[in-house]
């Protein structure tokens, strides 16, 4: 059967949320800040890589938590999109994040809050399907919520790795942290601010690449990327170092870059590129998702455009 012979991937979202974004001219502290261009999307890391990964032509299942009146508005903002979805149900609701552009000065304000009290018992249902899935490729995006132990990730990291999948994670702080100390990773995605406050000191520019091949050779991941914001990014392996440079966009808003970093490369390796490649093609998404307002993730053109570009440029 060909259905078999397909990389599969699955997208994790233990912490998901309901994203909307709204212009504002000026955001002013007790008066009433009027809003408009409101736009609402289903979001959290594991649910924004997913939605990129089928936006970008690809095929993706989706295990998420939901629970509360926010989760039914989230499971039906799912439904249209051409994901597999499996549902795991929490008691408490689902957060909902805020992000405003204020028009006046291009800045934006970003309302993220911490989202809900998950128990141990809430959370074993989804290390169970972790363990059943036959997916290539497990993706974990995003913050961990309350009440969930720091060594989440590292312990369905370790049970991907078990039975030979690629865990590939996108997450900071303590949760990081951990996997970096003690996991075995296929590839993780620091930015520069995560993975300094891991060391637990700063890095000069030429530091970060042979730090993060360092730590690579610590066993902890095969490959770690660390996004460097205006300077681009930096992937370190065992046996190399690619540094690329940032790609020149029109910026209007940095939500959901980061994943839409993640799901080009995880995308790209489920097409059976190699990591270099999918590397350049993860940067690309990454800037095509900054080139859109709000919460609105990369669209498939503007990647497959900067990557041609960029490609052309390095070749």
């Amino acid at each position: 059967m060909v259905a078999h012979s397909m990389t599969k991937i699955l997208c994790l979202a233990l912490n998901p949320a309901i994203d909307i974004s709204s212009e504002a001219e000026v955001v002013r502290h007790t008066h009433k800040t009027r809003t408009y261009n409101q736009q609402q999307f289903p979001g959290g890391g594991g649910i924004n890589v997913a939605r990129v990964i089928v936006t970008l032509g690809g095929t993706c299942e989706l295990m998420f938590l939901s629970g509360g009146a926010t989760g039914e508005l989230l499971e039906a903002m799912l439904k249209p999109l051409p994901i597999m979805e499996q549902t795991f149900r929490i008691h408490d609701p689902v957060r909902v994040a805020f992000a405003v552009h204020e028009t006046s000065t291009n800045l934006e304000y970003r309302f993220v809050p911490e989202g809900p009290l998950v128990t141990e018992a809430e959370l074993e249902p989804v290390f169970d399907a972790v363990a059943a899935s036959d997916a290539d490729y497990v993706v974990a995006s995003g913050s961990l919520p309350r009440g969930v132990p720091d060594d989440t990730y590292v312990r369905l990291a370790d049970l991907v790795a078990a039975r030979g999948g690629r865990f590939v994670l996108d997450t900071s702080g303590a949760p990081l942290s951990q996997a970096l100390s003690r996991s075995r990773m296929f590839l993780v995605k620091p930015s520069l601010g995560e993975f300094e406050a891991f060391l637990g000191r700063k890095l000069a520019h030429d530091e970060v690449g042979p730090a993060a091949q360092a730590h690579v050779r610590t066993g902890a991941a095969e490959h770690i990327a660390v996004t460097l914001g205006g300077d681009g990014a930096i992937l370190a392996s065992a046996d190399e170092i690619i540094r690329l440079p940032a790609i020149n966009v029109p910026v209007n808003s940095a939500t959901g870059a980061g994943d839409s970093f993640v799901a080009g490369m995880v995308w790209s390796l489920a097409k059976g590129n190699a990591i270099g490649d999918a590397f350049r093609f993860g940067q690309a998404a990454g800037a095509a998702a900054v080139m859109t307002p709000g919460t609105e993730l990369c669209r498939q053109t503007d990647v497959v455009d900067l990557y041609e570009r960029e490609r052309q440029k390095g070749s």
